[in-house]
């Protein structure tokens, strides 16, 4: 009698992957830094978030490191818009490689050097009123260029986190709207548990809709 083997869910997978697409970053972009990629919740906080870039962080061999943060719950939106956040957070390391101040009001605002840098890295971003040049989506051209990455990314990312406000679905849903866009700019005010149930798409970009205050 045989007995099946049932593989057990880890992070780790994801993390290589998501090491070996910065480093291919890096190799498109010299002047990008080695950082150190961490998982982690976005949705701990007032504001739902993607990702962050932290500088000097980590120290390893005498020197310090940035932090990307990837969120946990952002894996569910697939390996194209996984790789949209990580070039994002490039963009802020690449700023502060060129010591560029590419943000401002405590590190949300985005403002137009962010855009540039970010253009460079091969991303569009479109601006929002609070937060400035930081909804990012990823074009036909740049998810080409990336295709193993996505490819690779998206063969390792087979687990995703449940939101903070979601929780295990057995506590009391947030009914509190927040605003989603999609990358053609039409918005919607959504309960973001509703928003985390499953992607909602957009009829004319064939997008889903993400929260305005993600990355």
């Amino acid at each position: 009698m045989t007995t099946s083997t049932i593989a057990k869910p880890a992070a780790s997978g994801v993390l290589r992957a998501l090491e070996a697409t910065w480093q291919h970053i890096q190799s498109r972009h010299p002047q990008v830094p080695p950082v150190i990629i961490i998982m982690a919740s976005g949705t701990g906080g007032k504001h739902t978030k993607w990702g962050h870039y932290a500088p000097q962080r980590w120290h390893a061999s005498g020197e310090n490191h940035a932090e990307i943060m990837i969120s946990g719950e952002g894996l569910r939106r697939g390996a194209r818009d996984v790789l949209g956040t990580l070039l994002h957070e490039a963009a802020h390391a690449l700023a502060a490689a060129r010591d560029i101040k590419d943000t401002s009001r405590q590190g949300r605002y985005h403002n137009k050097h962010f855009k540039a840098l970010a253009e460079e890295l091969g991303i569009t971003v479109t601006h929002d009123q609070a937060i400035g040049w930081s909804v990012t989506s990823v074009p036909d051209g740049t998810a080409k260029t990336y295709a193993r990455q996505i490819t690779a990314l998206d063969k390792a990312m087979t687990i995703w986190r449940h939101d903070e406000i979601n929780g295990t679905g057995t506590g009391k849903r947030n009914t509190n709207l927040i605003a989603a866009a999609c990358p053609c700019e039409r918005s919607i005010r959504i309960a973001a548990t509703v928003l985390a149930d499953a992607p909602i798409t957009c009829g004319a970009c064939g997008s889903d809709f993400a929260p305005k205050d993600s990355l």
